[in-house]
């Protein structure tokens, strides 16, 4: 049973589905979303902007998705730093930057996760993932499932 009873989670998937494994991100999002789990929303761009603070300060929880490179498992879930980004930006905005964002313009910053999930092709210009991504692709998802109907975010 999904856990979400009152909560407002976020799932942001950002990157390029236009070069290869860094589409991770987007993929992400498109699976979360198709399995129309209650309280749970997606997004998913390119980039994060400052367009995306609106969003996140309407929800309790928000998961940062996007691709990695060298990463030695196949992703990594691990709690957005809550120091105060060093740069506040418009054109290149980090999920600290992101959160900062929304609590200083909206208000809310809820708590945030990253997940990175490893890839293995990236930079050349092609759609789709790799078979290594689209594994660990898979995994990342099922294991965010589990995460959130348990609660432990």
């Amino acid at each position: 049973m999904l856990v979400t009873e009152g909560r407002r989670v976020l799932v942001i998937g950002y990157g390029n589905p236009g070069r290869g494994d860094d589409g991770l991100g987007p993929a992400l999002a498109a699976e979360i979303d198709a399995l129309g789990l209650p309280g749970v929303s997606t997004d998913s761009d390119y980039q994060l902007t400052v367009d995306h603070a609106p969003h996140i300060a309407a929800h309790d929880l928000v998961v940062f998705a996007d691709a990695i490179i060298g990463l030695d498992a196949p992703f990594h879930l691990s709690p957005v730093s809550q120091a105060s980004p060093e740069t506040l930006g418009s054109h290149q905005v980090s999920p600290e930057a992101a959160l900062a964002l929304a609590g200083l313009l909206f208000g809310h910053a809820p708590p945030g996760w990253i997940l990175a999930i490893a890839g293995a092709e990236f930079g050349e210009v092609k759609e789709g993932l790799s078979p290594v991504a689209q594994a660990n692709l898979g995994l990342a998802l099922d294991h965010l499932i589990a995460w959130i109907s348990a609660g432990q975010a």
